[in-house]
């Protein structure tokens, strides 16, 4: 039971650790970032550049687009010259003609907040704004001589004013010397475009040319910063996964890789990415995450470029890419890796290191979820599912428990008679435990497995999409979030938040309470008064740090808890009848 203490002891420490750096660091670096935000506005009403009656410009949350400090300049070239407008069951915006950018795109099923009137996401922005994202496909001349291939300042035709799933857009333009290029767009009813790119030579001369796509976002996004998720650059080059954050990226510069194998690269959040999937059937000759500073401003990107194909006259070319954007959902993820061949597609979710325990997890809980239409009973099922998975682990431990707590007069009474000799009251107690057919690892061994199922849960609602804003029951109308509920302002009858720290929801409250009877049903080992008060004051101290956690997460461990007490209780009673029965 020492060794239980301890490991105990070491998740609590883990945990406020966890709690600690999410308090003390990242949410006064997140007070000094609103700091700075109030002073950029405030400077900007006094060079008159804004409005002071207009409402404050609001520092959107990290499952929204994030917001920088500086706009892209806006240039005279870049004057509107129309735009096609999308339309599809996932998304809306448009493919602005001038340098034919996807820059306004919105997702019409995800919003910022659960509240009704709050905002969709919109996830790109158009060049000239407050943090511009967009995207693009054009074509590298190996010649150089102007005018002879569209650039981002180009005015593209299109063939009619909207994209949708039944009717792609074909997008044009002549260089006047023989050579036309097209760039035909369709997108399906989810979040994948497919991009084909043609150019026909009817000049006399021939024309070498590169293919090629780039994702740009100005402004560094304020992200979670937690290690537990990746937000940023990413790309998988060669079969490779390759993770960079905004920081590293800006520090150490460009990372730049030709890949034989296609691939993918772009920019990811928590649930959103605008990601590049170049034809996996042409080797690149350039793949590449990039950081520049522009004129003041933080511009990241991912963009690939294929190899020089020269294109005879009275010939044509064409190449076909995609591009990725939209919300991170797990089965359009798979699916797409699947029908497009594109490798390790679905590592644009952080599935982590424990990846072996987060996916099964997911698929099960999504599983039980399209049965029952309800991700918190889901959670509920999976735990039973993965408490029939360990019961011979958790049957033996408390079995062994229950004979700890029946040998405990024993125990005392050789604590009482070998007091003053530590190596025969060792010596004495292992024998007891011997014949008494005691473990004293045996409470530890479910503990173990337990702490990563937890930790994959905990990873797997914190970063996969499908949890997000899916209620329960009652007051839990987000099992991502914690529990909003608290005591502290009755429950709500009280117009006052209180602050989060002290804001106890009722589930956690209910999961300091499991673990409190779940305690008392464990044999009371020996321990000086410090050790006593210490194990006594844990579900209070858990109660406070799983009040910060998501509902769905308290929700498996106060079940989990309470399923616990009814499999040890029945077992204890029933060794207590066989005990009384051989007597």
């Amino acid at each position: 039971m020492g060794d239980n203490k301890n490991f105990i002891l070491f998740a609590v420490i883990s945990l406020a650790i966890l709690i600690g750096y999410n308090m003390f660091y990242l949410v006064p670096k997140q007070q000094e970032a609103d700091r700075v935000w109030e002073i950029a506005r405030q400077e900007a009403i006094a060079r008159g550049e804004l409005d002071p009656a207009l409402p404050a410009p609001t520092r959107t949350a990290p499952q929204a687009a994030p917001r920088s400090d500086n706009a892209a300049p806006t240039s005279l070239a870049f004057q509107d010259a129309g735009f096609v407008r999308i339309e599809t069951p996932e998304l809306s915006g448009s493919i602005s003609l001038r340098g034919a950018r996807f820059d306004d795109l919105v997702l019409t099923n995800h919003r910022v907040s659960k509240d009704a009137d709050s905002d969709n996401i919109q996830l790109l922005k158009k060049y000239g704004e407050n943090d511009a994202y967009f995207a693009s496909f054009n074509w590298f001349n190996r010649s150089r001589a102007e005018g002879m291939s569209p650039t981002n300042e180009t005015a593209w035709t299109a063939d009619q004013d909207i994209l949708t799933p039944e009717s792609p857009v074909t997008l044009a333009w002549e260089n006047g010397a023989g050579v036309k290029f097209l760039i035909k767009v369709s997108v399906d009813d989810k979040f994948m475009f497919t991009i084909d790119q043609t150019v026909i030579n009817t000049s006399d001369e021939a024309i070498e040319l590169a293919p090629y796509g780039y994702i740009k976002r100005s402004g560094t996004p304020t992200t979670d910063g937690l290690y537990i998720l990746h937000e940023g650059p990413i790309g998988v080059f060669d079969g490779i996964l390759e993770e960079v954050d905004y920081d590293d990226l800006k520090d150490d510069g460009n990372f730049e890789q030709p890949t034989e194998n296609g691939g993918w690269m772009g920019l990811t959040d928590k649930f959103w990415m605008a990601t590049l999937v170049p034809n996996n059937e042409s080797p690149l000759l350039r793949a590449r995450l990039s950081y520049k500073n522009i004129g003041g401003t933080d511009v990241y990107g991912a963009d690939y470029s294929h190899q020089y194909e020269v294109i005879a006259p009275g010939t044509s070319a064409e190449t076909t890419n995609r591009f990725y954007a939209g919300a991170k959902i797990v089965d359009f993820i798979d699916m797409y890796e699947e029908q497009y061949d594109i490798k390790d597609f679905n590592k644009t979710i952080d599935w982590g290191i424990f990846w072996f325990l987060t996916q099964p997890i997911f698929s099960g809980l999504h599983w039980l979820f399209e049965i029952t239409g309800n991700y918190g009973v889901a959670i509920l099922l999976m735990t039973v599912i993965l408490k029939l998975i360990l019961f011979p682990l958790a049957n033996k431990s408390y079995r062994s428990m229950a004979h700890m707590k029946k040998a405990q007069p024993k125990i005392k009474k050789l604590q009482e008679r070998y007091k003053d000799d530590k190596q025969k009251l060792q010596q004495e107690t292992m024998a007891l435990y011997k014949t008494e057919k005691i473990n004293p690892m045996a409470g530890c061994l479910p503990m173990i497995p337990q702490m990563f199922i937890f930790f994959a849960l905990y990873k797997t609602l914190y970063v996969t999409i499908e949890m997000r804003h899916q209620p329960f029951v009652g007051w839990i109308t987000d099992l991502s979030s914690a529990d909003p509920l608290t005591p502290l302002n009755l429950f709500g009858l009280i117009p006052w938040d209180p602050p989060s720290v002290i804001a106890i929801g009722v589930l956690p409250i209910l999961m300091g309470i499991s673990m409190w009877l779940q305690q008392r049903l464990n044999p009371q080992t020996s321990m000086d008064p410090m050790q006593a008060k210490i194990m006594g004051m844990l579900p209070i101290v858990f109660t406070f740090i799983m009040a910060q956690f998501s509902a769905g997460l308290v929700l498996y461990w106060t079940w989990n808890n309470i399923l616990s007490i009814a499999q040890q209780t029945v077992i204890m009673k029933r060794e207590n009848a066989a005990t009384d029965e051989a007597k």
